[in-house]
């Protein structure tokens, strides 16, 4: 039973585990809370409710698989306006921004972390 209970946990808790361990530092997450507010918002609009782009509030992300939104914001989306940022993002940083995209993406602090 105790193998079991270390074997399910590996399973539930690996990929929260490696995502925080994966984390930007302070500095990375500010410049990236700074570019998808700036970058992602001017097709996806400055608060993330739509634009050209479709909203990308916590509410409209919340039903997508995780891995298909780290596959959009790494690779884009080819045939749509959608650019690939694999340039600028690492594919642990598109992780990061995908799941704060679904927990609701937080807002520019000017001398703080973002919360």
């Amino acid at each position: 039973m105790l193998r079991f209970s270390a074997v399910l946990s590996a399973l539930l808790l690996g990929p929260v585990l490696a995502l925080a361990q994966s984390a930007p530092d302070a500095l990375r997450s500010r410049e990236l809370v700074r570019m998808v507010r700036q970058d992602c918002g001017s097709c996806h609009g400055m608060r993330l409710t739509g634009g050209l782009g479709p909203a990308l509030t916590r509410e409209a992300m919340a039903d997508f698989p995780l891995d298909s939104l780290v596959a959009v914001i790494f690779h884009g989306r080819p045939g749509t306006p959608m650019p690939p940022w694999k340039a600028m993002l690492s594919e642990e940083e598109a992780r990061w921004i995908a799941l704060r995209l679904q927990q609701g993406f937080p807002q520019e602090f000017p001398s703080g972390d973002p919360k």
